[in-house]
């Protein structure tokens, strides 16, 4: 019995997918739409073709003894807000996070991270930046004899901290001191000699040992 050989039937030409193609396709749509979520999420919503979100509000800060009127979207900083509108620049931007210091004010006597505070939440409150504090302030006399500020970018901040915390504790040892500036970091490593200008300072302030 003779077998015959099937004719050869024509297949269409079809575009094969392979693994890693398809693993890119999915990849690249996950990662198309994800972009999407979070450019829609961030984006304000559209009402008749215009962006519709909180616009700025009237608010009165007291600021180094002064009410300063300002009109600020409520998610602007205290931070921002006194370096940006008030020029106020002492207080420094560095971390945005709460960790470093170089941003921290005095409000109500209490040393706080500016960055950390909304601006519409310090009305009412007594805020204190380093402009205020004068040249022969005791702590900032002992740091310039002490050679404790080196690069300056943390000092307004750890000069406020000190003042805040000898306002609290006049009388302090080191430990307390190194305890008290835990929150504010020092770029340039000196903590030594901020520390001891610090205990210079309690030494000559009223109320101090030596006062």
């Amino acid at each position: 019995m003779s077998s015959k050989k099937s004719p050869d039937i024509p297949r269409k030409n079809k575009k094969r997918l392979s693994r890693r193609g398809f693993i890119r396709g999915v990849g690249g749509s996950a990662l198309g739409t994800a972009v999407l979520e979070e450019a829609a999420y961030a984006m304000p919503q559209a009402a008749n073709g215009r962006f519709v979100g909180p616009g700025a509000v009237s608010i009165t800060l007291t600021v180094n003894g002064k009410a300063k009127p300002l009109s600020l979207e409520p998610r602007v900083t205290l931070l921002d807000a006194i370096r940006d509108q008030l020029d106020l620049t002492g207080a420094k931007a560095a971390c945005d996070r709460g960790t470093c210091g170089t941003c921290t004010v005095l409000m109500n006597g209490k040393a706080v991270y500016a960055c950390s505070v909304l601006a519409i939440d310090a009305q009412g409150k007594n805020i204190q930046t380093i402009e205020s504090v004068p040249a022969n302030d005791p702590v900032v006399t002992a740091m310039a004899r002490h050679d404790g500020t080196q690069c300056g970018f943390c000092a307004p901040g750890m000069v406020l901290a000190a003042k805040s915390f000898l306002a609290r504790n006049p009388h302090p040892n080191e430990a307390q001191i190194a305890s008290c500036l835990a929150g504010n970091l020092c770029r340039c490593g000196t903590y030594v000699p901020i520390r001891k200008a610090i205990l210079e300072a309690s030494q000559n302030m009223k109320g101090g040992r030596n006062a």
